[in-house]
C-alpha cells in the first residue's frame, strides 16, 4: 500500500466508477501539488468508446495552456492504454504515476522514450481492485481493453 494522496484520490474515483457500475479506474490531474480534475472510467455509464479514466480527468480540466500541462503530473490506478498515453503525449504531460501495471500494462517503454518519467508504485489497493473486477466482470474488462 502507497501513502500518496493523488493516488489515495485515484483510488476514490475508481471506487465510484465500480459503484456506478463500472470499470474501476480512476485518474488526477495534478498541477503545482494541487488537483486540477479528476475523473474515473465512464464507458459503461456513458454509453462511451473513449471515456476511460484518464480522458474523463482531462476532459473535466478543461482547456488548459501548454505551460500548464508542462507542469502536471498525471495519476492513475492502472497502466494507461494506448489512447490514454497517447493523450499525455499529445499535451505533453510530463509525468505519470500508475497505481499498477501487474494486471494490464500499457505502452510504458515508448512514454519513456518519449520523455515522460513513470513511476509504478505496485499499489496492493489498486491490484485488489482490478483483480477482483476482472475475475467478476471478464467480458466487460476485455471489452474495454478491445480484447474479444
Amino acid at each position: 500500500m502507497n501513502d500518496d494522496p493523488f493516488l489515495a484520490v485515484a483510488i476514490e474515483e475508481a471506487e465510484i466508477s465500480l459503484r456506478d457500475g463500472g470499470i474501476p479506474i480512476g485518474s488526477v490531474l495534478v498541477i503545482d501539488d494541487q488537483i486540477v480534475a479528476r475523473g474515473h472510467n465512464r464507458r459503461v455509464q456513458q454509453g462511451s468508446a473513449i471515456l476511460h479514466a484518464e480522458m474523463d480527468c482531462l476532459e473535466k480540466a478543461g482547456r488548459l495552456h501548454a505551460k500548464d500541462y508542462a507542469r502536471a503530473t498525471l495519476y492513475s490506478t492502472l497502466s494507461p492504454c494506448d489512447m490514454c498515453s497517447g493523450a499525455a503525449l499529445l499535451y505533453k504531460i510530463p509525468r505519470i504515476v500508475v497505481g499498477e501495471n501487474q494486471t494490464f500494462q500499457g505502452p510504458e517503454e515508448y512514454l519513456g522514450e518519449r520523455g515522460v518519467k513513470l513511476t509504478i508504485l505496485d499499489d496492493s489497493r489498486c491490484i485488489a481492485l482490478m483483480r477482483q473486477f476482472i475475475q467478476e466482470r471478464p467480458a466487460l474488462w476485455n471489452e474495454d481493453i478491445g480484447v474479444d
